[in-house]
């Protein structure tokens, strides 16, 4: 559970912060959310897709096709892919708006186990002056672009939702016998794409929509990334079990398959 506490020298000045290394924390997320500056990079590594929330659709990262697993997280807490999405580098801070105030300000998550006592190895908040290191302040410039581009790319996925561009994705998934329907998943609907007249075309493509929406559609032949991580995590866990019978393997399987994609 997150514990966000703002960066500050009464609290921090005499403690050091970790780089992740240990991806647990998503372990049982199969979205992580992205934004347009990573897209292109993301793509390349991972299939993309919509999901729904109460204030509309967001645009995110697909690590599995079943609730409350990751395959881009090793049992080890590894991260497998080749790209890691920008809000898992910049964990564990988070930008975080001021109480009764329109500005963010630079916090740190103090449950993620990354905080500690300056007699360890670490990276340090501030220097002898009591001012934010260099780290921290690229830290903050980083976390504030990506808040930058979030915003923007929320702006063109509202765009194409009320083009009516965005449609519930197909997709079953095969697990031996069974054909198993992948709920709460949406793509973009490339026949309604295709058949936008002049004015909407060029309305989604001066918002960059267009180059959102068929970059999405290019990231669908990542799935097979899942399939091969799913085997891979398989692999790894069978490993463990076997160097060590004591290992807490506990809510795995040494069956990490993720079953066969159909499309309808």
């Amino acid at each position: 559970m997150a514990e966000l506490a703002a960066i500050t020298p009464e609290r921090h000045a005499k403690k050091v912060w970790k780089h992740v290394t240990d991806y647990a924390f998503v372990a049982e997320d199969s979205g992580i959310p992205l934004v347009g500056a990573e897209l292109g990079t993301a793509a390349l590594a991972m299939p993309i897709g919509f999901i729904k929330l109460d204030a509309g659709y967001q645009l995110v990262a697909i690590t599995s096709l079943q609730p409350g697993k990751n395959l881009y997280v090793a049992p080890d807490g590894k991260w497998l892919g080749g790209y890691i999405p920008a809000d898992l580098r910049a964990y564990p801070f988070q930008l975080a708006q001021h109480e009764g105030a329109g500005e963010f300000i630079l916090c740190i998550n103090e449950a993620s186990g990354l905080v500690v006592e300056n007699t360890e190895d670490g990276n340090a908040f501030f220097d002898d002056q009591d001012q934010p290191t260099q780290a921290i302040k690229d830290i903050l410039n980083f976390l504030t672009k990506i808040k930058a581009s979030r915003d923007a790319t929320q702006e063109t996925v509202n765009a194409l939702a009320d083009a009516g561009l965005i449609m519930p994705w197909k997709i079953n998934l095969k697990q031996g016998e069974k054909v198993v329907p992948v709920e709460s998943l949406f793509c973009i609907d490339e026949a309604a794409l295709n058949k936008l007249d002049d004015e909407d075309f060029l309305a989604v493509r001066k918002g960059g929509g267009l180059a959102l929406a068929y970059t999405q559609l290019l990231s669908m032949k990542q799935f097979a990334a899942l399939e091969s991580l799913g085997k891979l995590r398989g692999q790894i866990l069978a490993q463990q079990t076997a160097n060590s019978e004591a290992a807490n393997l506990t809510g795995f399987s040494l069956a990490e398959d993720e079953g066969s994609l159909m499309f309808d």
